[in-house]
């Protein structure tokens, strides 16, 4: 598929999304099934091509999200470029079990994948693996084939292919495309090489394995020394025409490439890359900011592209300059990327009809009338503090309102009396899974450990809080301020604990919570609230299985 840009042929990039399996194995960023299918939702209307729907061999759960997001989510063309679906893929080791469980979850989806690895670098076949290469290639030509025997459309990648033996790859490479692979992945699996490094790779294995003219070549790329995307923006240029990206970079240790970054740089810089995508740029923030509330992770405020400071200036000569002509101090206008540029300003005098026409301007046009009047209060509670109601105090409220789990237990009141010489004290009220309403009160060494005990009393579910970030969404005294919370069940062993498929090792699982408020307090006990009930949630699905 062509595009004539700027007078020249242009190749279409494959965005290979990996947000709900790479991305969710961040430490802490651990999402549940509605979550998973929330985003899968916003990436088919971002426009990515492939979406990687998570490691279906993990756990039951992980199966069963990635099987309703092929169900769900595999059909949607609605917003497309292309008019096609999503593809939608499971990771799987290269063992028939995984593989077929891989497959069981995907292809129900129009357009699926089975995306296989292992391991080609000498340091993963003698620590890890504890095979040599001949075995190395005799696993690879049976997983391959026998994932060709279930699907057409199959993937497969050399793990840690950035510290493999150049001519060992070709040859590993080489077999997997007589075994059926259509999409072959180099990874940068531990972020070790540099641009020139990685884009002299992606160059000589096109060129020195046989039958690299039958696929396409992808690059997937980790941020350890912070070069992720210069490093796959190396491998585009060398031939590479498919990127393996998450949203805001997030994934293992430093993280993935991020799609914002590579997509932006295409996109400005359109006469350096032979390659065009059909990602909607204008979804950009919103997609981000989708991911930030769901798995409690913040970006950055001088984070490229979706970071809050990425539009702001400051400086006088800047703002002198922005005055002048934007193009001074701004290489893209922050409408392309969906951050609204409009200055109007919602207040307590601010009706309905306002509320609405900014909230679809932000992108949320699919509101109920019941959902709107849900946020339109909680918008007009929040003005009664505030002079002026900006863009990031309209996503928090929506974030806060309906991207929340089931409320297995609703907080209704918060009261708290503390001081400098003072117990501090919380007396909270919260309505149960049968429908009544329990208070109880604590102690606690400050106004926030107070509620979470006096909560903890009512509930009854020990769990421990391993992070608590509180951060100010906007300016001011008055600002709206966020709260994110993780905790861990406090089990020794089975329901609080889940086996990592690639270790075998017995992890804690993480539950994080997101609360938004004026007082911090009171986003504190939402944000406590969202994290218990996430845990409870996950659990009562388990069990009903």
């Amino acid at each position: 598929m062509n595009s004539e840009t700027d007078g020249s042929v242009k190749q279409k990039l494959i965005i290979f999304d990996t947000t709900l399996r790479d991305g969710e194995q961040s430490p802490g960023a651990t999402l549940n099934i509605q979550e998973k299918l929330e985003i899968a939702r916003q990436l088919s209307r971002l426009g990515v091509d492939v979406c990687e729907a998570g490691f279906p061999i993990a756990s039951p759960g992980d199966f069963e999200a990635v099987r309703r997001i092929a169900q769900e989510i595999g059909t949607l063309t609605e917003g497309r470029k292309d008019g096609q679906p999503m593809t939608i893929a499971g990771l799987a080791r290269a063992k028939e079990e995984d593989i077929s469980r891989a497959f069981e979850a995907v292809k129900v989806a129009p357009r699926h994948r089975i995306h296989t690895f292992l391991a080609t670098s000498d340091i993963h076949l003698k620590y890890k693996l504890k095979i040599d290469r001949e075995e190395c290639i005799e696993q690879t030509i049976k997983a391959v084939r026998y994932a060709k025997s279930l699907c057409d459309d199959v993937e497969f990648s050399p793990e840690d292919a950035g510290r493999s033996d150049p001519e060992f790859l070709t040859v590993v490479l080489a077999e997997a495309i007589k075994a059926g692979a259509t999409t072959l992945n180099i990874p940068d699996t531990v972020g070790y090489t540099t641009p020139e490094e990685f884009g002299g790779l992606i160059k000589y294995l096109i060129e020195k394995t046989p039958g690299s003219d039958k696929v396409i070549w992808s690059t997937h790329c980790h941020n350890d020394l912070g070069l992720a995307t210069a490093n796959t923006l190396a491998g585009v240029t060398n031939g590479a025409r498919q990127v393996e990206v998450t949203i805001n970079g997030i994934g293992e240790r430093a993280g993935n490439t991020s799609l914002e970054e590579v997509i932006m740089t295409v996109h400005t810089r359109p006469k350096n890359f032979a390659v065009y995508s059909d990602i909607d740029t204008t979804q950009i923030t919103r997609t981000s900011r989708m991911v930030s509330a769901y798995t409690g992770m913040s970006v950055q405020p001088n984070k490229a592209i979706v970071g809050a400071n990425a539009f702001a200036h400051e400086a006088g000569i800047h703002q002198d300059g922005m005055l002048k002509h934007h193009s001074t101090y701004e290489i893209m206008r922050p409408e392309m990327v969906g951050l609204a540029a409009s200055s109007l300003v919602l207040g307590k005098h601010s009706g309905r009809h306002a509320l609405r026409a900014r909230l679809i301007e932000l992108g949320y046009n699919n509101l109920s009338e019941e959902e709107l009047n849900k946020a339109f209060n909680r918008f007009k509670r929040i003005a009664d503090k505030k002079k002026a109601i900006t863009d990031a105090d309209l996503e928090a409220i929506i974030t806060d309102e309906f991207y929340q789990p089931k409320e297995i237990w609703k907080l209704n009141d918060i009261h708290v009396s503390c001081g400098d010489h003072v117990k501090a004290t919380a007396t909270v009220t919260l309505t149960g899974p049968d429908g009544v309403e329990i208070t109880d009160a604590a102690h606690g060494t400050g106004p926030v450990d107070a509620v979470y005990k006096a909560i903890n009393r009512i509930v009854n579910e020990p769990n421990t809080l391993t992070e608590f970030l509180v951060q100010a969404v906007t300016e001011g005294i008055d600002a709206i301020g966020e709260v994110t919370v993780r905790i861990q069940p406090q089990e020794k062993e089975g329901d609080g604990y889940v086996t990592n498929p690639q270790t075998g090792t017995q992890m804690a699982r993480t539950y994080s919570g997101h609360g938004a408020s004026t007082d911090i307090i009171v986003a504190s006990g939402r944000a406590y609230m969202s994290a218990l009930n996430k845990m409870l949630s996950e659990r009562a699905e388990r069990m009903a299985k």
